[in-house]
């Protein structure tokens, strides 16, 4: 009997150990405090394109945690539009990162990717074990994600040069958290590549 949902994704992967996930890297960055957010999150994003075009390669789900930006009518249609094309502090980043029509998305109304959300239920139907979180902010949005991805016995890496906050010591004050608590893997892309957790035990 033939898989009658074999073609719903198109070239989108449907199984993988690993996915990538994109933390609100499509924001206007319209808010107090923005600008000091993008003086970090902007040499991120230049970051995250080879991490992503990596990801591709090895056919990993790329999927965008995207807030909802507090509307419950949104979409991210909507919002990638809006930074693409509406004169916003975030364009030069949303440019660079704009996703494909093979990329996954997930609308979030917190601060955690996996709250009131499809994630879940997304990563269950993928198959996956470790998640890869890059985005905004370190401190904030990624802690939230990396600490329910943990409680859901994820295998989180983080690199570290793909994260960005509003201040540098909180930054890595974040990542050291989620490197001793969370047993996150947080050092650059060059020393890990896409693959599940060696030690997990089956």
């Amino acid at each position: 009997m033939s898989d009658i949902n074999a073609d719903l994704h198109g070239n989108a992967p449907d199984k993988s150990d690993v996915a990538l996930l994109l933390i609100d890297v499509i924001n206007d960055l319209e808010f107090p405090d923005a600008d000091r957010l993008f003086r970090h999150a902007l040499p991120m994003a230049h970051q995250i394109v080879s991490l992503r075009q990596k990801a591709m390669r090895a056919k990993v789900p790329v999927i965008y945690v995207n807030d909802n930006f507090g509307r419950w009518r949104s979409d991210f249609n909507a919002q990638v539009t809006h930074c693409l094309q509406d004169d916003v502090r975030g364009k030069p980043i949303a440019e660079l990162l704009r996703p494909t029509e093979d990329d996954y998305f997930v609308l979030k109304p917190k601060h955690s990717g996996f709250f009131s959300t499809t994630l879940d239920t997304l990563l269950e139907y993928l198959g996956t074990k470790t998640v890869v979180l890059a985005g905004m902010a370190t401190n904030v949005c990624v802690l939230f994600t990396a600490n329910d991805a943990y409680m859901r016995d994820f295998y989180l890496i983080v690199p570290a040069d793909r994260v960005a906050s509003n201040d540098e010591q909180q930054n890595q004050y974040a990542l050291e958290q989620m490197r001793t608590i969370l047993k996150a893997d947080v050092r650059p892309p060059a020393e890990h590549s896409f693959q599940p957790n060696p030690n997990r035990k089956e």
